[in-house]
């Protein structure tokens, strides 16, 4: 059975998500998503040196939606925060818990799910990428600079990383020191 990835309600799973935010993040990946595929789609995510089939659905953007989103790096930025999101949260069982600071190598900080969110001592920087039209070699080439990145990051606390690849289908994620 396929793990499903979450886009809607992030704001309600995802203590340093707003709702608003949460779903601005959710259209930007419809965004991206409805570029190449139609809802839901099967997606690949690796994690801890092994791949899950997951299920990935999302409301198709309207008009107004896609106008919205319409500059393609920043749809392609937020729509990584929600899928990255989602993908952590089914697979490590982690969740947002407030934004990360400049300089720390990383978007978000994460823990895990019930964990109180004014305790960064279980903490995890997450550093977030998207990929609109690359392929897998292109998607592993920006897991491993984005692990390189939160290696120089201004933080003690252990990091991943995650790529979505939204053409490819591929989610990449990694903590720090595996490549």
């Amino acid at each position: 059975m396929s793990t499903v990835l979450r886009l809607s309600g992030l704001g309600e799973r995802h203590p340093g998500v707003t709702n608003a935010l949460g779903d601005a993040y959710a259209e930007a990946a419809s965004v991206c998503l409805s570029q190449h595929h139609q809802s839901p789609i099967e997606v690949a995510a690796h994690y801890k040196k092994s791949e899950s089939d997951c299920v990935l659905p999302w409301i198709e953007p309207t008009s107004a939606v896609l106008r919205a989103h319409s500059n393609e790096l920043d749809a392609t930025e937020q729509g990584a925060y929600a899928v990255s999101f989602a993908a952590v949260e089914a697979l490590a069982g982690l969740v947002a818990v407030r934004r990360a600071e400049t300089l720390t190598g990383a978007d978000y900080y994460v823990a895990p799910i019930g964990t109180d969110p004014e305790d960064m001592e279980s903490c995890l920087r997450l550093e977030v990428s998207g990929v609109g039209a690359g392929n897998e070699t292109i998607i592993r080439a920006r897991l491993r600079q984005k692990l390189r990145q939160t290696e120089k990051g201004r933080s003690n606390l252990p990091a991943l990383a995650a790529v979505v690849g939204f053409r490819e289908r591929l989610i990449a994620i990694a903590h720090m020191g595996e490549e």
